[in-house]
């Protein structure tokens, strides 16, 4: 009997800089897939479809919807099926021009995905993790998006994946591959090549949009909360370089625009006219990325301002009229004890009115039609399995420790008669730990305002106070006033009687 050497089996990836390449190349490949989709889909439609190309149409949609798009306003619906129309006619100019208009909608509101409930879509990809475990994620991502427009109207607008999907490309930096194409623009230009000039400017200008898109979502974050954009160092970073690339790219497509005007006003012989016109086109679309970096430059430059009056608004705005409900004190704490048929009638009338109001499933005519003749999917027993979650471990970047945190409230654990001054407890704090003195004074001064109404419906016993009666404080670290700092007992029967009127 012979023994074997077991055999190694080789790892299924490479390295994780290897496998991260694969997974960004199965989501490039996801984000067209639903345009493969639709070519399989039309023969699901009521009638003879067969002959349209419906990934071709849906092609230009994005192209439509993208160049249509301005800094703030996007494409309007309709004037976007109006210009498919031709391109749709095209494929099949014997049928009625109300089919071709509908083969236009459909295409379009399929890139919407107007049947999903969040308009988006969702793929399913595998990567190996770190201890070479094959694990599958979600990738969700939209093609076309519907946004508010001017006039309370809703606009289109395409995403980053549908500009690459346009493009050709993977998910790539936008700076890099706009100076990729300006580049690949010139020296096709200077060695006449004009027809793959035209395509490498069209791929500069979807750049130079899907370049002002990030900004714009940075200045819409910024309206809606100051603090969820990092104002400190990533975007005053992102404005410098986005100003640069802008003037690097003005002189850069000036110098093309005259080169290409060379070639136009020198083009003779048989293929003159050919290039002539191909040089006219290829004005145009420099002209237009010449625009665009024009209001790409002034957008950059009303960025800071912007920032700033959002922080004044956004600090300053007047504080809510009514005061939220306190869900444990007002809620919780006094259900709890009640028994259920009394509970069931609190939290009944309470979920009645805090839910707010449910969106339909359908609302519009044809979604409701589609909803009810399509047959029921069979369930299983226990419901679809629930996808796992990719989280990531938040940081602990808290300045102080839990056991400095202990050591303070040790110190603040004062008997009800006997208060202290805050330079005393300071000085014993700074015995203890450097840092503790910081931890003490800050939760001595939020002392000076406790919370009274809280802790009495969350059924606290003690309530730690502080109070300014004139003394300055001297400490080497610390200025101001030296509170009185003490612990105040609760009306423990008080409490008791109001949660009792609140059942």
């Amino acid at each position: 009997m012979t023994d074997h050497a077991p055999t190694t089996v080789p790892s299924p990836a490479p390295g994780p800089a290897a496998d991260e390449g694969l997974a960004r190349r199965l989501r490039a490949l996801a984000c067209t897939a639903p345009l493969h989709d639709l070519d399989v889909r039309k023969a699901n439609l009521a009638g003879e479809y067969g002959t349209y190309a419906m990934a071709e149409v849906a092609l230009a949609a994005i192209d439509l919807v993208t160049l249509a798009m301005d800094f703030d306003t996007g494409a309007d619906h309709e004037q976007v099926v109006a210009r498919l129309l031709p391109r749709v006619a095209a494929q099949a100019p014997q049928r009625d021009p109300a089919e071709h208009e509908r083969v236009a909608r459909w295409v379009l509101e399929s890139l919407i995905n107007v049947g999903s409930v969040d308009r988006g879509f969702r793929t399913v990809y595998g990567t190996f993790g770190t201890d070479g475990v094959y694990v599958r994620r979600d990738y969700d991502f939209k093609l076309i998006e519907e946004v508010p427009g001017a006039g309370g109207g809703v606009c289109l607008r395409t995403t980053d994946e549908a500009v690459n999907v346009l493009v050709g490309a993977l998910d790539t930096d936008v700076t890099s591959a706009q100076i990729a194409a300006e580049v690949k623009l010139e020296v096709l230009i200077s060695r006449g090549r004009l027809a793959d000039a035209q395509l490498a400017a069209e791929q500069a200008r979807y750049r130079t949009v899907q370049y002002a898109e990030a900004l714009r979502r940075t200045l819409e974050a910024t309206r809606r909360n100051v603090r969820a954009v990092d104002w400190l160092q990533a975007v005053p970073d992102m404005i410098t370089e986005a100003l640069d690339h802008v003037a690097d790219r003005y002189r850069h497509e000036n110098a093309i625009l005259t080169n290409i005007r060379r070639v136009r006003d020198e083009a003779a012989g048989e293929r003159g006219p050919d290039h002539k016109r191909r040089a006219a086109e290829l004005v145009d679309i420099v002209k237009d990325c010449i625009r665009r970096h024009t209001q790409l430059q002034s957008r950059l430059l009303e960025a800071g301002p912007l920032f700033r009056a959002e922080q004044d608004r956004q600090a300053f705005a007047p504080p809510a009229a009514r005061a939220g409900t306190d869900l444990y004190g007002q809620l919780l704490s006094p259900v709890l004890p009640l028994p259920l048929e009394q509970a069931t009638r609190i939290t009944d009338a309470f979920f009645a009115r805090g839910a707010g109001l449910r969106t339909p499933a359908a609302v519009r005519l044809g979604d409701l039609t589609e909803l009810l003749l399509t047959p029921p999917a069979p369930r299983e027993h226990l419901g679809a399995e629930m996808p796992e979650p990719d989280l990531v471990a938040t940081p602990d970047d808290s300045r102080f420790s839990e056991v400095q945190f202990d050591a303070a409230m040790e110190l603040l654990d004062l008997p009800a008669d006997a208060p202290r001054r805050l330079s005393g407890l300071l000085a014993d704090a700074r015995r203890r730990d450097p840092e503790l003195p910081y931890l003490v004074a800050l939760l001595a001064v939020h002392a000076a305002s406790p919370p009274v109404g809280t802790a009495y419906r969350q059924g606290e016993e003690r309530l730690l106070f502080a109070a300014d009666d004139g003394t300055e404080l001297d400490d080497p670290e610390f200025g101001g006033a030296d509170l009185v700092v003490g612990t105040a007992r609760l009306d423990a029967a008080g409490m008791a009687a109001a949660r009792t009127e609140a059942a």
